[in-house]
């Protein structure tokens, strides 16, 4: 018997980092809008948010992703940071 694994490809297969994400509750200027974009981008920018934007930013995907076994299309807050977890490297875009 094998075990899953936090890579195992049927609990969380590949993401697709291209498709059209919506961060919101994040500021633009002197106002708070969303910003549509890639998965990817909205994600780095997530990461680059300071913690009181990022307890507050929610993140609303295209389309369900597939993580741990589990289909999500929206994360709030610091469960974005498990797609910051799983982020292509820089060389990979």
């Amino acid at each position: 018997m094998t075990e899953a694994t936090r890579d195992d490809p049927t609990k969380t297969p590949e993401i697709d980092w291209r498709m059209s994400a919506s961060l919101e509750n994040v500021p633009r200027g002197e106002e708070e809008l969303a910003e549509v974009t890639s998965l990817e981008r909205a994600v780095r920018a997530w990461r680059a948010l300071d913690d009181p934007h990022r307890d507050v930013a929610r993140l609303t995907l295209e389309r369900p992703v597939q993580l741990d076994g589990a289909l999500a299309d929206q994360f709030i807050g610091a469960a974005i940071a498990q797609l910051v977890e799983r982020l292509p490297a820089a060389s990979q875009r």
